[in-house]
């Protein structure tokens, strides 16, 4: 049976669908097979960061309507056999998606993949409602910035109370902090939150520490997601979180500031 795993947090612009698409990947990689979906309804993102935006025909509103079937409407990744996504459509509103249509899909999901990546819009209204209802895990993503974190916060209210295993009694939603966009010099500075603030207001264990970096515009520009790219410290960083999950111990990274060197501790660079 399939494990659900949704991407979720209250504000928008954090780095979900970036999370997502390099999470679905990283499981995939680690030879799960594994189905990323798009709730964004109205929006669709995840499927120009995974680069298969012209291979859309049938979405996830056409599935649920009936009018194409799960196999018409799954994307097959170019890069690997095992990774498949289910785009959102860019031409209906959030109100086509309805709970029991997204728990058949998910249901008919479950009996061929491991893994099913569920990538919420911002916000707590039905669209994120739904991604998360069905949840067995929930990776919450947020910046290190005040706002961001109120809004995780009441995301995770979200999660212990409005989810099936919630209303059922069965168990709570495993929740893990992935903090994005992480600058330590600016920490040091006293302009971000520092991970040891936001893991004290959000009290939830930490999966991933995500720096702030260039690859990850470059890569969604280029439509792959950020953990192929073994050269960059956020690359790397989701490989590290993926290991994380799968319950391989990896110490946290770029959580430091980097030590300058002679040079750069006499000149200031």
């Amino acid at each position: 049976m399939a494990k659900i795993i949704v991407v979720t947090s209250g504000k928008g612009g954090v780095g979900k669908t970036t999370t997502s698409a390099s999470f679905a990947t990283g499981l995939a990689m680690r030879g799960h097979k594994t189905a990323v979906i798009d709730f964004d309804v109205g929006l669709r993102n995840l499927d120009l960061i995974m680069g298969c935006e012209r291979r859309v025909v049938f979405d996830f509103v056409n599935v649920i309507h009936g009018e194409a079937t799960l196999r018409q409407a799954l994307i097959k990744d170019k890069q690997h056999d095992n990774l498949f996504i289910l785009a959102a459509s860019q031409t209906r509103d959030k109100d086509a998606l309805t709970a029991d249509g997204v728990g058949r899909v998910l249901d008919e999901l479950a009996k061929d993949f491991d893994y099913i990546v569920c990538d919420s819009p911002a916000g707590i209204e039905k669209g994120a409602h739904l991604a998360m209802y069905y949840a067995d895990e929930a990776l919450v993503v947020t910046n290190p910035e005040v706002s961001s974190v109120r809004d995780s916060d009441r995301v995770l209210g979200l999660l212990a109370s409005k989810t099936r295993r919630a209303e059922t009694g069965n168990g709570r939603v495993k929740e893990h902090l992935v903090l994005t966009r992480y600058n330590p010099a600016r920490v040091q500075k006293g302009e971000m939150l520092s991970v040891d603030d936001v893991r004290e207001i959000l009290a939830i264990p930490l999966l991933g520490v995500i720096p702030e970096s260039p690859a990850v515009l470059s890569s969604s520009n280029a439509g792959v997601p950020v953990i192929a790219n073994k050269d960059s410290d956020a690359g790397r960083a989701y490989e590290d979180l993926v290991a994380r999950f799968l319950g391989e111990p990896r110490e946290h990274r770029f959580i430091a500031p980097e030590k300058k060197g002679l040079l750069g501790r006499l000149f200031g660079t």
